[in-house]
């Protein structure tokens, strides 16, 4: 061992030109090492091409149809925000109208891509039952957009003033008898009133009246009517 000692003391300056060999060589190795890694990544891409390209295949077709329902599922909680909300339906009365063509039209194409939706989204994996549907939920989105923007431009134009000062007193009662703040008979008789103001100008969705009545208790027969006279 002192030998050894005495070896590198006395050629001690070979210890830089020394080092820079091993450094090389432990980067070549490195080197080499990586190319190893990626030949043989290669060759098992090579050797499961097939089976690769099928689980891509299958991973982008599940892609697809997860994105088509939740882009048909968006579009049908946009609808129901009007639906099921009797002061938004007033304040935007197209988008429930049916005798305008816009909303006739976006009915349509929400009941055909409904009707193209199956149960099991697994059988979606047909590409045509796929484009079908997809082609579908499409419509509906863009038959949507049409009638929301047609309902935004014009809102409560349509009417006559008097018409408009009807709404805007039913608006106020629809809140009234959805505030849960307010009483039992106060809720009731707002919704009353508000129906009223409403005879022969708008009809509400059905699904905004049922709604606003269960929050309210529904059996609004069992309420009497206020007193005028009290």
């Amino acid at each position: 061992m002192d030998g050894f000692w005495d070896f590198i003391g006395s050629y001690w300056w070979l210890v830089f030109p020394l080092s820079g060999v091993v450094g090389g060589w432990f980067k070549g190795a490195q080197k080499w090492d990586e190319r190893r890694r990626r030949d043989k990544i290669e060759l098992y891409r090579l050797k499961h091409a097939d089976k690769l390209a099928t689980a891509e295949a299958e991973e982008a077709l599940t892609s697809e149809i997860d994105r088509t329902l939740a882009e048909h599922d968006t579009t049908n909680s946009r609808w129901l925000e009007y639906e099921l909300d009797a002061v938004k339906s007033l304040e935007f009365p197209v988008i429930t109208d049916m005798r305008e063509q816009v909303t006739v039209d976006f009915h349509r194409a929400r009941r055909d891509a409904d009707g193209l939706r199956p149960d099991d989204p697994e059988e979606l994996r047909d590409r045509k039952r796929l484009e079908r549907y997809r082609a579908a939920v499409r419509e509906y989105q863009l038959t949507f957009d049409i009638a929301e923007r047609e309902a935004k431009r014009r809102r409560a134009s349509d009417f006559t003033s008097e018409e408009r000062r009807a709404l805007d007193r039913a608006k106020k009662l629809l809140a009234l008898a959805d505030d849960e703040g307010a009483t039992q008979v106060e809720r009731q008789s707002a919704y009353r009133r508000a129906t009223k103001e409403l005879e022969g100008i708008l009809v509400l969705p059905d699904a905004a009246t049922e709604a606003l009545e269960q929050r309210i208790a529904g059996m609004l027969e069992q309420a009497p009517e206020p007193d005028p006279g009290a």
